[in-house]
C-alpha cells in the first residue's frame, strides 16, 4: 500500500525497530499526527493465546478515566418497566420489534453500544451474526446484559466512556483509547486502564508470554511499537 508525503514524513521520525516506553510512544503519536481531523488513537495488541480454545478468549470492558472523546449513541433492548428506566437514564434508542427486524434484515447498526435486559435476550439471539462481528452484541461477560435495576448505571457508564473489547480470530485486540486532541497524560492514563484490564483478564490456561506485541497508532498515522513488559507494568499501578 502506498502512502503520501505526510505519512512518509511521520514514519521517518519513528524508529521501527525500537520498543518505546508507553509515555514516549504516546508523545510520538501526537507529534507525528498530520491529519486535518481529530484522529482516534488506537491500540493493537497481539496476545499469547490460542483463540481456537474457548477457555482462552479475552473479552471484557474497561471504564477509561478520560472517556473516548466522542458522543456515544446508546441503544437499549428493553421491555416493560425497563423501557421507562432506559428513557429516564438517557438511552438514545429503545429497540422495539421493528428495530430488531431492521438490524436483522438490513444490518442497521447506527449506534455505538448496545445494552439489554435478560428478558429480551430470547428475542435478540438471532442478531448475533450482525452485532457480533461489530462487537455490539450484548453479553453478561462484557457487562452489557444487566438487570433492570442496574440499567441506569450501565447507561451512565457507557456514556462516560466504557470500552468493550475482545480478541479476534488471530488473537489480537484492537481498541481505541481516545482522540489525538487529548493531553498526553490523558492518553497515558487511558492506556494504563486498558493494560490493567488486559492483565486482569489473562486466561488461566494461556501459557508463555501473554502480551507479545503492542502498537499504538492514530487513524492516519504510522504505528509506534511499545515495550509490552512496560505496558503491562503501567497497568499494575491502576487502582482497583
Amino acid at each position: 500500500m502506498s502512502h503520501g508525503k505526510n505519512y512518509a514524513g511521520a514514519l521517518a521520525k519513528i524508529d521501527r525497530d525500537k520498543n518505546y516506553n508507553p509515555e514516549e510512544a504516546i508523545a510520538l503519536i501526537k507529534q507525528v499526527a498530520f491529519a486535518k481531523f481529530d484522529e482516534t488513537v488506537e491500540v493493537h495488541a497481539r496476545l499469547g493465546i490460542d483463540p481456537r480454545q474457548s477457555d482462552q478468549q479475552v473479552r471484557s470492558t474497561v471504564l477509561l478515566p478520560h472517556g473516548l472523546g466522542k458522543t456515544v449513541r446508546i441503544l437499549v433492548f428493553a421491555e416493560g418497566e425497563a423501557v421507562q428506566i432506559a428513557k429516564d437514564a438517557g438511552a438514545d434508542i429503545i429497540a422495539d420489534d421493528d428495530i430488531i427486524t431492521q438490524i436483522e434484515r438490513d444490518g442497521w447498526v447506527e449506534f455505538d453500544t448496545a445494552i439489554a435486559i435478560p428478558a429480551v435476550m430470547r428475542k435478540i439471539g438471532k442478531l448475533g451474526k450482525v452485532l457480533g462481528r461489530r462487537n455490539l452484541m450484548p453479553s453478561p461477560k462484557s457487562g452489557t446484559v444487566v438487570a433492570p435495576e442496574d440499567l441506569a448505571g450501565a447507561i451512565q457508564e457507557a456514556r462516560a466512556g466504557k470500552l468493550a473489547y475482545r480478541n479476534d480470530k488471530t488473537g489480537n485486540i484492537h481498541a481505541p483509547i481516545g482522540k489525538i486532541r487529548f493531553e498526553e497524560q490523558q492518553l497515558v492514563e487511558n492506556l494504563a486502564a486498558l493494560m490493567d484490564s488486559l492483565r486482569r483478564n489473562k486466561p488461566a490456561s494461556a501459557k508463555g508470554t501473554y502480551l507479545k506485541r503492542l502498537v499504538v497508532t492514530s487513524t492516519m498515522g504510522p504505528g509506534v511499537r511499545v515495550d509490552p513488559n512496560l505496558a503491562l507494568a503501567m497497568g499494575i499501578t491502576v487502582a482497583p
